[in-house]
């Protein structure tokens, strides 16, 4: 008998999840490699914008512990879909922000 856990997301192991980050603050490209090859955009707001493939929590924590360490703001944490990761909206930002 398998018994699931409803809190626990239905995920495969090893599956690479994209993600879209928002700090407060302007990087820009120079900071990819430092994040991982995550795309950078800077945003008319003064925030930033990271997306891009994360292989797992632990890589998406360290993600966010580097935010840490250069004292930036974090606004926002979401899961995207990787097709539309990098798809502007109408406002010139990404889909996915709040």
């Amino acid at each position: 008998m398998h018994m699931s856990n409803p809190l626990a997301p239905d995920t495969k192991v090893n599956q690479t999840v994209a993600y879209r980050i928002c700090v407060e603050g302007q990087l820009d490209s120079r900071w990819t490699e430092w994040f991982g090859g995550m795309t950078i955009a800077p945003q008319a707001n003064g925030e930033t914008l990271l997306t891009g493939a994360v292989i797992d929590q632990a890589a998406l924590f360290g993600l966010l512990k580097q935010v840490r360490d250069l004292g930036m703001t974090l606004i926002s944490l979401n899961r995207v879909n990787p097709e539309t990761a990098d798809e502007p909206t109408m406002n010139g930002t990404s889909k996915g922000t709040t």
